[in-house]
C-alpha cells in the first residue's frame, strides 16, 4: 500500500498532523501500535484530569460546611473514581477513531519501523508483518516514564505514571520522587482521597522550572493540604523486601533519613521512544536521545519529520499538536496544496500548565530569567484574597503575578496560581503574540468579578495604578 504521508503515533501531535495533512489533500495513514491518541488520550493528560475532578469534588463534599451545605456519609470510592478515569480515556480514544474516519485516513494498527526513506514496515500484534510505501513520513513517537538508575520501575512497588493511575487498591502511603507537572498532580489527588503522601524532590525547590514565587506558595498550600515535601534531596535505594516498603533518602548535608511507604512513583521526567523504529538505517540525526529537526519539523533526511516529545521542544500536548500541524503544512507547501511556508512555532511564549490544586499556569520568562537577560523590570502580583470572585468561590489561595519590560511596556511573562489558573493563561499568550503592552492590558476591559480579572488587577500593581488593593 502507498500513501503520500504515513504518520508514526497517533498522540497528541501525530493525530493532528494526519488530520491536516488529509485536509490538504493528500492520502494519509496513521500507525498506532496501543490505543489511538497515545499517551495523552489514554495514560496522561486525559485520565489525569479526570482523576483531579473527582479529589476536587471530594475537597468541596470535605469542606462542604464552608459553603452553608452539610454533607453526611460521603466517602470516595477509589475503585469507582479509578473506573470513571478509565472511562473518559476510553471515550475521548473513541473520538480519535471517529476523526480518523471523517477525515478518511487508514489506521494500521502495529509496530512501525523505517526500512528505507520511502518504506515503514509495520509489525502487528499477532506477528504478521505488511510494508507501506511513503513519500513523506512524521515520527510522533512520543515518550515513557523516565526511569532512575538506582530506582528501577517493577510496576508494583515501585511504579511510574501509567500504573498509578490504575492501581488496583488504594494506598495507605506514597513516596513520590520528582514534583514536576507529574509529580504534583499525583501528589494532590492521593493525598485528596486520604493517602499520605511524601514528596522527595532533588532541587532546591518543587515545580522548580517555575517562578520562585510560584514554588513557594505551591509548597506551602501544599504541606498545607497535609502533603510532606523534601527538597534538596535523592531517593538512594529501596527496599522491596519489606513491607511497607523501606526508602533512604540522601538530604543535602548528607545524612541519610529513611522513609516508609506502601508505594513509590517516579516521576522524573520522560524518554522519547526512539528505539526499534529504524533511525540507524537511516542515518536520522539524534541528540541526547532526541531527534534533531529544523523548524518546519524536517529531519536531517528529506520527507521525514518528527515532532512532539520525540523532538527537544517541550513535551507538552499542545506544543506536539502544532508541531504536528506545522509539519503537515510544509509537506503541503512542497507539493504546493499550501500557498505559504507555515508560521514556525514559537517556543518562547509557550504556556504550560499543572492541574493540582491550587492549579499553577505560567508564560514566557521567570522574574530572574528577565533580569538575567538585562530587562529593566515592572512587576506586578495580585493576590487572590483581594478578589471579589474568588473569595465568593471559597478559593482565595494563590495570585497573579505578571512581568513588565520598564523600558517598551512589552509582557515579558506571566505566573500564576490559584483556581482555574490554566483556563486564565490563554489571555497571557494571546496577548503577547500580539505584543500587547501593559499598558493595553489596563484598558482592556476585563469582567467583574471574575478571576481573571486579576491579570489587569496584577498590571495595575506593576504600573502604580492599582485599585483593589
Amino acid at each position: 500500500m502507498a500513501y503520500d504521508v504515513i504518520v508514526l503515533g497517533s498522540g497528541p501531535g501525530g493525530y493532528p498532523a494526519a488530520i491536516r495533512a488529509s485536509q490538504l489533500g493528500f492520502k494519509v495513514a496513521i500507525i498506532e501500535k496501543e490505543s489511538l491518541g497515545g499517551i495523552c488520550l489514554n495514560w496522561g493528560c486525559i485520565p489525569t484530569k479526570a482523576l483531579i475532578k473527582s479529589a476536587n469534588v471530594n475537597d468541596y463534599i470535605k469542606h462542604s460546611t464552608n459553603y452553608g451545605i452539610k454533607v453526611s456519609n460521603a466517602e470516595a470510592d477509589f475503585n469507582a473514581v479509578i473506573s470513571r478515569s478509565r472511562g473518559i480515556a476510553d471515550k475521548m480514544s473513541k473520538g480519535v477513531q471517529f476523526l480518523m474516519k471523517k477525515n478518511k485516513i487508514d489506521v494500521i494498527m502495529g509496530y512501525g519501523k523505517l526500512i528505507s526513506k520511502t518504506q515503514l514496515e509495520v509489525t502487528a500484534a499477532d506477528g504478521s508483518k505488511q510494508t507501506l510505501d511513503f513519500k513523506y513520513l512524521v515520527i510522533a513517537t512520543g515518550g515513557r516514564s523516565r526511569e532512575l538508575p538506582n530506582l528501577k520501575q517493577d510496576g508494583k512497588n515501585v511504579i511510574g505514571y501509567r500504573e498509578a493511575l490504575v492501581l488496583p487498591n488504594q494506598p495507605k502511603s506514597m513516596l513520590i520522587v520528582g514534583s514536576g507537572a507529574i509529580g504534583v498532580e499525583f501528589a494532590y489527588v492521593y493525598n485528596s482521597m486520604g493517602t499520605k503522601v511524601t514528596i522527595v524532590e532533588f532541587m532546591p525547590r518543587i515545580v522548580p522550572v517555575e517562578d520562585e514565587d510560584i514554588s513557594k506558595e505551591l509548597e506551602k498550600q501544599l504541606k498545607k493540604q497535609g502533603i510532606d515535601i523534601f527538597t534538596n534531596a535523592t531517593v538512594e535505594s529501596v527496599d522491596s523486601n519489606s513491607s511497607p516498603l523501606k526508602i533512604q533518602v540522601k538530604k543535602q548535608d548528607g545524612s541519610m533519613q529513611t522513609f516508609e511507604a506502601e508505594i513509590v512513583l517516579s516521576a522524573v521526567g520522560v524518554v522519547a521512544n526512539l528505539e526499534n523504529i529504524g533511525l540507524e538505517t537511516l542515518g536520522i540525526k539524534t541528540e541526547k536521545g532526541k531527534i534533531i529537526t529544523d523548524k518546519n519539523g524536517c529531519t536531517n533526511i528529506p520527507g521525514i519529520y518528527a515532532i512532539g516529545d520525540c523532538t527537544p521542544g517541550p513535551a507538552l500536548a499542545h506544543v506536539a499538536g502544532k508541531e504536528g500541524v506545522i509539519a503537515a503544512e510544509s509537506i503541503g507547501f512542497l507539493e504546493k496544496k499550501f500557498d505559504h511556508q507555515p508560521e514556525p512555532l514559537d517556543y518562547g511564549n509557550i504556556p504550560g500548565c499543572t492541574y493540582c490544586t491550587p492549579e499553577v499556569a505560567s508564560i514566557g520568562m521567570t522574574e530572574k530569567a528577565a533580569k538575567e537577560a538585562g530587562y529593566e523590570l515592572k512587576v506586578g502580583k495580585f493576590p487572590f484574597m483581594a478578589s471579589g470572585k474568588a473569595t465568593a468561590a471559597g478559593a482565595t489561595e494563590g495570585f497573579v503575578k505578571v512581568i513588565y519590560d520598564a523600558k517598551y511596556g512589552e509582557l515579558l511573562g506571566a505566573h500564576m496560581i490559584g483556581n482555574n489558573v490554566t483556563e486564565m493563561i490563554a489571555e497571557i499568550s494571546v496577548a503577547r503574540k500580539l505584543e500587547t503592552t501593559g499598558h493595553e492590558i489596563l484598558n482592556a476591559i476585563h469582567p467583574h468579578p471574575t478571576m481573571s480579572e486579576a491579570v489587569k488587577e496584577a498590571t495595575a500593581v506593576a504600573y502604580g495604578e492599582a485599585i483593589d488593593i
